[in-house]
């Protein structure tokens, strides 16, 4: 899509002027930590790094949500659980079983994974459904859903949007962290376009710095999931006074460029590949071949 490439340089400018404090920013910041391997040391300091920062919320597995309620209890940072992550190949009552059993034990959001597999088949109706069991399960508590978009090509992504919104939830997020590659500006530009101004957008996976986030922020992100928060903070507060920005050339911020053959389906892969062909920057190709 030529119009989205072109959108790039624009969200450069526009990120050189957000007007964002600190504090605010944080309050953008799921702070992060769904590695596999990470013990309880690691996850009690992923507790204080939030409230000493005052994050909006920890991002863990379902594991850690009793312990995170606990450490972070009368605070201002809440918990955010993912359910069916993540592969979003569980059943739609195993994500709603998941998702009560997280809110029971303090859960105040839920990150939920699509079922790609089932979107694919264009089952649509089995995808409405699937994201309105964890709706329903977690009773009025914020529910964003992911469309792992490295699997997707831009139609999908918009009309996957599209069926999370009608389906009752409350985010479009992009990526698992696990997934091909994680937010980029067109994705981020896309959902936002497709769900409107009044409805949640999540960026995440391989944000690590302040200049990736407002990134996402100008592209129309709302929240930000990223295990980076304190260096993301700690960077921007001596930063946001100073000439910071260097505008990326557009190559470098597209989805194409990230495009792997071993981790993405082929027609997904070949769809990627094929952006550049008619792209008005596909001479910065050649700095990068």
């Amino acid at each position: 899509m030529t119009s989205i490439m072109e959108s790039i340089p624009k969200i450069e400018r526009r990120t050189k002027e957000i007007k964002i404090s600190p504090e605010e920013l944080a309050k953008t910041i799921d702070h992060t930590k769904l590695s596999p391997y990470k013990p309880t040391g690691s996850m009690k300091k992923l507790c204080e790094e939030a409230k000493a920062y005052h994050f909006h919320s920890v991002c863990v597995n379902p594991c850690w949500t009793r312990f995170c309620a606990n450490e972070l209890k009368g605070t201002d940072v809440k918990v955010d659980t993912v359910v069916g992550f993540p592969l979003g190949q569980t059943t739609p009552e195993e994500k709603a079983f998941e998702t009560k059993q997280a809110i029971g034990e303090g859960a105040s959001e839920i990150d939920t994974v699509m079922n790609v597999a089932k979107f694919k088949d264009k089952d649509y109706d089995f995808v409405r459904d699937d994201v309105k069991a964890v709706v329903e399960a977690a009773g009025g508590k914020t529910v964003k859903v992911i469309l792992e978009t490295g699997y997707l090509t831009y139609e999908e992504i918009s009309g996957a949007c599209k069926i999370v919104k009608e389906a009752g939830a409350d985010f479009v997020k992009n990526s698992t962290g696990f997934g091909p590659f994680g937010a980029t500006i067109p994705h981020i530009l896309l959902m936002r376009e497709a769900v409107g101004g009044d409805f949640g957008v999540k960026a995440a996976g391989g944000i690590n710095n302040f200049r990736d986030a407002l990134r996402m922020i100008a592209a129309g992100a709302n929240r930000i999931g990223t295990s980076a928060g304190v260096k993301i903070m700690d960077s921007y507060r001596w930063a946001r006074h100073s000439d910071w920005l260097i505008e990326e050339i557009p190559c470098r911020l597209c989805p194409s460029r990230k495009a792997s053959f071993t981790s993405m389906p082929k027609s997904v892969f070949q769809y990627y590949k094929m952006q550049c062909v008619n792209c008005p920057y596909r001479e910065y190709n050649r700095f990068y071949e």
